[in-house]
């Protein structure tokens, strides 16, 4: 009888703790349901016309994706946003591919939803664009019954898949975790690769053997790397091709605040040991910060070279026109394999010897911290093709 009871006990415990903990899983989904609804409801309306004219944002706090749509039907959009953000994306809409165009050069976008039939530029151009421009989005398009075979020729553009409307909000949440899921797999398989587009401006500890580039970010010639904040100033510092290459850092050369940059010319110095090695502005303009925090917390480049190990901030004058000489998405990607070709090359025909064989052999391979243990010929060599070019 005791044991009868022992048994009965237990279970109706059990059933108990199952029942308390839906309880509370069902309140915490209400809550942040109804959080979600606040910010759906004041975001609506918001008018970030300096951006986009047509632009309207809705910010969730982790979200599990960020989201661009583009349709030249408000109806649609609206559809987006009201059905995503309450399942926790962050969602910009825009009418214009011109205006997506635009936004994925300044800010980090997981997907890009865009419409297949719409005025000025297809979706078929803007599955184009970006590819070329943020190859680390992924595109998805939007399209009627009538046009599903040109949705699915899309996909030889770089698309990831189509969705078709009309479509229930069951059906986009279910389509839209189907994309995630094939995302997340593709980038796992992505961080194998010697030159990566990353999927965030800040890691917290960057692949050490792969050369990352963050997704929207700019890239020189001389490997300084430029990011539009959302001040419409640039923020600038050093690549990671420059980084692994140059190894450990003991000091920085700031530019002067208030110093006027020309594009091309020098702007700061990366010191190492008695060696100083120059960088160029990647584009012109004031000077407005110069980050003398990063002075203090050089290890902070060891985490990432991108982000807040930026040097200075440029207010610039001419972006428009400077920013085609620089590169970005796989033109930068392109750029990082043609160095890393080069620097291989110079090494294994030109490095006989090193300051400390045990650290940095000279056996015709590139190490990180390269340029801390080599000669000084091929030190100056190296700063001169790749950073002082």
């Amino acid at each position: 009888m005791g044991v009868l009871l022992l048994i009965i006990a237990v279970v109706l415990f059990i059933i108990g703790d199952v029942i308390v903990r839906l309880i509370i899983r069902k309140r915490t989904e209400k809550r942040l349901r109804k959080e979600r609804e606040e910010v759906l409801a004041v975001n609506l309306n918001l008018d970030f016309s300096h951006e986009a004219k047509t632009l309207k944002r809705v910010e969730v706090d982790n979200p599990k994706a960020k989201i661009l749509a583009v349709d030249d039907e408000e109806i649609i959009l609206n559809s987006f946003r009201k059905i995503l953000v309450l399942d926790g994306y962050s969602v910009d809409t825009v009418e214009t591919g011109q205006e997506a165009l635009g936004l994925i050069q300044k800010r980090h976008y997981d997907f890009v939803f865009t419409d297949l039939k719409m005025p000025e530029m297809d979706g078929v151009d803007v599955c184009k664009s970006v590819k070329h421009l943020r190859p680390d989005i992924d595109v998805i398009i939007i399209t009627g019954y009538a046009s599903v075979d040109t949705a699915v020729e899309t996909m030889k553009f770089g698309a990831l898949d189509y969705v078709q409307k009309p479509f229930t909000e069951d059906e986009l949440l279910e389509m839209v975790n189907k994309f995630l899921i094939k995302r997340k797999a593709r980038i796992e398989k992505q961080l194998k690769s010697k030159v990566k587009i990353t999927h965030s401006t800040f890691e917290e500890k960057q692949d050490e053997i792969a050369f990352s580039i963050p997704g929207g970010v700019f890239i020189s010639e001389s490997h300084c790397w430029a990011a539009i904040n959302q001040n419409g100033r640039v923020d600038v510092g050093i690549d990671d091709f420059a980084k692994k290459i140059i190894g450990k850092i003991d000091d920085i050369d700031l530019p002067n605040l208030g110093m006027e940059a020309k594009k091309g010319q020098h702007l700061f110095s990366i010191v190492q040991k008695t060696y100083s090695i120059p960088f160029k502005a990647p584009v012109s303009g004031k000077v407005t910060f110069i980050n003398k925090q990063l002075l203090e917390e050089l290890e902070q480049l060891d985490n990432t070279a991108y982000d807040n190990s930026r040097i200075c901030v440029i207010e610039a004058e001419n972006l428009d026109e400077e920013l085609k000489d620089l590169k970005i998405g796989q033109a930068a990607v392109d750029f990082f394999n043609d160095d890393i070709a080069q620097l291989n090359d110079y090494v294994k025909k030109s490095v006989t010897t090193t300051e400390d064989e045990n650290r940095i052999p000279a056996d015709g391979h590139v190490y990180i911290g390269e340029l801390e243990f080599l000669r000084e010929k091929d030190r100056n060599a190296i700063v001169k093709d790749f950073f002082d070019r």
